[in-house]
């Protein structure tokens, strides 16, 4: 690295020193060809992470916040400081391969026109996640995901809109959004339509960016010639579960009516008003009689 980076990647963290460790390991065995910095923002970790970043990565940008501040306010602490023409939001929880930065900076110097892109991103096992592509999660594809309707026809973009799952995962290809979990930014993109929106507290944000970019002309791409491992659930949901459920519902509320309701009659409205409180609800419940606390989807 130097002082002039052109890549900056930025990485919220709380409480995953293993993973966080794992996670910088990665990036240096494996850096771009290009000049780059790294930039961690920590939540108030208790598990030694702030002493592991001082001592065996002092290249390492790091700003501490004293509690939890969620995931939307301290990555835009991380993007405002960065210097990089180039900008990727990175999960602590994440191990980056040889090339992985070098193929998707090669993919967007030679489309203009996208704004923001993410890797193939695998689980643990090497199966893709579903979740790095996918809509802009309106109402039809909301309820033919969580009756599993996608399951049965996968193929048909009908049902497998949300996820995708119609389209070949070896294929480049436009996507309404991508996960926040690795998510590279050209800087045009923030200059234009601002940050992440920190009405959210976590969730949502990457598919509420996402909207914002294609709305100011910005095209979204999954590049599968890039990889990284995410393993998922490791982050501060892990550590407060139910304050992430309800997170994760009232990210969706708001992102839906910011940017969808609009579009929609009125009683498709409150159907997705009561859903979204019904799975709350339900979500909450079980999650109360589950050992293992999951926020989202385990990852395989």
């Amino acid at each position: 690295m130097n002082d002039t980076p052109e890549l900056s990647i930025v990485i919220v963290s709380l409480n995953t020193k293993s993973f966080l460790k794992a996670c910088l390991d990665s990036l240096f065995a494996f850096p771009p060809r290009v000049a780059f910095e790294v930039i961690v923002v920590d939540n108030g970790s208790r598990d030694g992470s702030v002493e592991m970043l001082e001592d065996e990565y002092p290249q390492v940008r790091l700003l501490r916040n004293d509690k939890n501040e969620g995931y939307t306010r301290p990555m835009n602490q991380g993007l405002r400081v960065a210097r990089g023409k180039w900008l990727v939001q990175l999960n602590p929880d994440t191990v980056v391969f040889s090339g992985t930065w070098d193929a998707l900076l090669d993919f967007m110097e030679m489309h203009p026109e996208a704004g923001i892109c993410t890797p193939k991103v695998l689980n643990r096992d090497g199966t893709l996640q579903l979740q790095c592509r996918r809509s802009a999660a309106r109402p039809w594809d909301v309820v033919t995901y969580f009756t599993g309707l996608w399951r049965v026809f996968p193929k048909n973009k009908l049902f497998g809109g949300y996820l995708m799952t119609y389209k070949d995962e070896n294929e480049t290809h436009e996507a309404e959004a991508v996960s926040g979990s690795c998510m590279l930014i050209r800087r045009a993109v923030v200059d234009q339509i601002g940050y992440l929106d920190e009405n959210l507290f976590a969730y949502q944000e990457d598919t509420e960016f996402c909207f914002r970019a294609r709305q100011a002309g910005w095209k979204v791409y999954y590049v599968p010639s890039a990889q990284i491992i995410h393993y998922g659930g490791q982050g501060g949901s892990r550590f407060q579960p139910f304050v992430g459920i309800v997170a994760w519902h009232r990210s969706y509320y708001y992102y839906y009516h910011k940017h969808l309701a609009s579009d929609y009659f009125f009683l498709i409205n409150w159907f997705m008003d009561v859903a979204i409180f019904l799975k709350l609800a339900w979500s909450l419940l079980i999650n109360f009689l589950r050992k293992e606390k999951v926020v989202g989807t385990r990852k395989p």
